[in-house]
């Protein structure tokens, strides 16, 4: 009963805690906390929301993922990624900030939730091969660039938007004193003193300074905050056409935010040597969102950043989670009034730092380097972020459309070459290496790829082509190695080349075959007839029939 209870509550798993326990999981709780409460109330305001809901969505959501997730040190809350799809996916359809925009928030997470619970539910992490690497990236520098723009004018102090830095721009001059001071503390922090909690410490000294200048009657702050729990939000149901709009940004989130999540598990479940539960994940990462939604405030993910924290201040169980949910707790029950006089600006510098980690403009270099295809991919996926903004989900959308293009490009052009034996004994590329045909009148060829609908036109356009321009063939050599399935399409395509090299007076052999492509071809009876049919085990049998190995 218990196990298969654990099953599905992985937090039953969890070691009863001790003192020596919970001393480290608080530390490590205390360490992260000083990172993600700034930044999740930084992140609220990126996202177009009350300031309050940030600390919302780090509060319950990360308690429940937690509690449902195979990994136990994952930061969920708000992240720069996710929060900015929240806010470019929504204007247009609400005000920021507005009863209606909270709304529509709130479906979002839920919509995006249910999206990674289903998935997860029912075994299918798969699904999240369809964002491929290079699509995440060229989302990632993207948005990255679109998130330090839309800081800009708070960050500078500049009194209207961005475009205003072209016609008679005007600043004020505490508000960018604030922000570019904050920004060079976090940098030099971060490089100088990584131990320190800056953001923590500049926070608390401007908000001490603006409260001493009175800074809030002449600038922008943070303002009053809500103090206590949030209440339990249930959404009206929305028009028809509004709800239909949020569908692909809440698909694009799901996407994003489990390969956020993705790429924190795989490096705790690698220092643990454990194997990584992607389903029961995205069912903790789905648990979040919608509880989330419940609390009244907008979608969350894995935070890299955070989660990479934890890990490595010394937390081994959920329970550090647990602690950093209980400090977030005392926050919103006694130290909301506190962040009343914080500049805007230092909140968006908070965010400016965090995100300038995400720019790496060189990995489009070393993409290329790897694969220019999937260069092309990442750059194309950026380039529509950026022009289809602020309906960015576009880019990440596009992304996935041409990395599944490429795929398929892929299966139906197999790599299918004619064999030689190498020098060194191994069979190679004739052509590419110059080397002599495996004997006389014969087309010894290999193809990497499954024997199904996709790549059988293509082998069975390689032999007959080789046929039309060598008609003094006599054999035909499959090195079947490579070949690990075969479907309907390939033994009637098998079955034909059989019938049409027989009808030529043409010897098959087949090298290395697998057993399941090979009961599959028995039981349809395309190997019955061995008349003009050679099978050999192994390719060394094969090499010893033709006379190029000697017994």
């Amino acid at each position: 009963m218990l196990p298969s209870l654990s099953r599905w509550l992985p937090f039953l798993r969890w070691p009863r805690p001790d003192a020596g326990l919970l001393r480290g999981e608080v530390t490590a709780a205390l360490t992260v906390a000083v990172v993600m409460i700034p930044q999740s109330v930084a992140y609220a305001g990126l996202a177009g929301m009350p300031l309050v809901t940030g600390l919302y969505a780090t509060f319950l959501p990360m308690l429940a993922a937690v509690l449902f997730s195979s990994s136990t040190r994952l930061s969920v809350g708000p992240s720069a990624l996710s929060s900015v799809l929240v806010g470019a996916s929504l204007l247009g359809l609400a005000e920021p900030g507005s009863a209606q925009w909270v709304l529509l928030a709130v479906w979002l997470a839920l919509l995006a939730g249910a999206m990674q619970l289903a998935v997860g539910a029912s075994g299918s992490a798969w699904m999240l091969n369809l964002v491929s690497s290079p699509v995440l990236t060229g989302f990632s520098q993207a948005a990255a660039l679109l998130i330090i723009a839309s800081q800009l004018p708070k960050l500078l102090g500049l009194q209207g938007p961005l475009a205003s830095l072209l016609h008679g721009p005007r600043f004020d001059l505490e508000g960018l004193a604030y922000g570019l001071v904050s920004l060079a503390l976090f940098e030099v922090g971060k490089r100088l003193l990584p131990r320190l909690p800056t953001v923590l410490l500049v926070l608390a000294a401007a908000a001490v300074l603006s409260w001493a200048t009175g800074y809030a009657t002449r600038g922008s702050v943070v303002g009053s905050l809500p103090a206590g729990l949030p209440a339990l939000y249930l959404p009206a149901l929305p028009a028809w056409d509004t709800l239909r709009a949020l569908v692909a940004p809440a698909l694009v989130l799901a996407l994003v935010s489990s390969m956020e999540m993705a790429a924190s598990a795989k490096i705790e479940s690698q220092r643990d040597g454990k194997r990584w539960d992607a389903n029961q994940d995205l069912v903790g990462q789905g648990v979040g969102k919608l509880v989330s939604g419940l609390s009244g405030s907008f979608p969350t993910s894995t935070s890299f950043s955070r989660s990479a924290i934890t890990l490595y201040s010394g937390a081994k169980t959920g329970w550090a989670t647990v602690a950093a949910c209980a400090i977030v707790l005392l926050v919103l029950l006694f130290l909301t009034p506190a962040l009343y006089h914080v500049p805007s600006a230092v909140l968006s510098a908070v965010v400016v730092a965090a995100v300038m980690g995400l720019l790496k403009p060189r990995v489009f270099t070393q993409l290329w380097q790897v694969d220019r295809v999937e260069a092309v991919t990442a750059a194309v996926t950026a380039t529509i972020t950026v022009l289809a903004a602020p309906s960015i989900y576009w880019g990440v959308l596009s992304g996935v459309v041409i990395g599944l293009a490429h795929f398929l490009y892929l299966r139906l052009h197999p790599r299918i070459i004619e064999v030689g034996l190498h020098p060194d004994g191994s069979l190679r590329d004739r052509h590419l290496w110059r080397l002599a045909p495996i004997a006389p009148h014969t087309y010894a060829l290999r193809m990497d790829a499954e024997l199904d609908f996709a790549s059988a036109s293509a082998f069975e356009r390689a032999v007959v082509e080789h046929l039309a321009a060598n008609p003094d063939t006599r054999h035909v050599c499959l090195f079947a190695q490579p070949i690990n399935r075969i479907d309907a399409t390939g033994v009637e395509v098998f079955t034909a080349l059989r019938r049409l090299l027989a009808a030529r007076g043409i010897t098959l052999h087949v090298s290395g075959i697998k057993l399941p492509v090979e009961t599959v071809l028995r039981k349809a009876g395309a190997l019955a007839d061995e008349t003009m049919l050679r099978l050999y085990r192994t390719d060394v049998e094969a090499l010893l029939a033709f006379g190029r190995l000697s017994p």
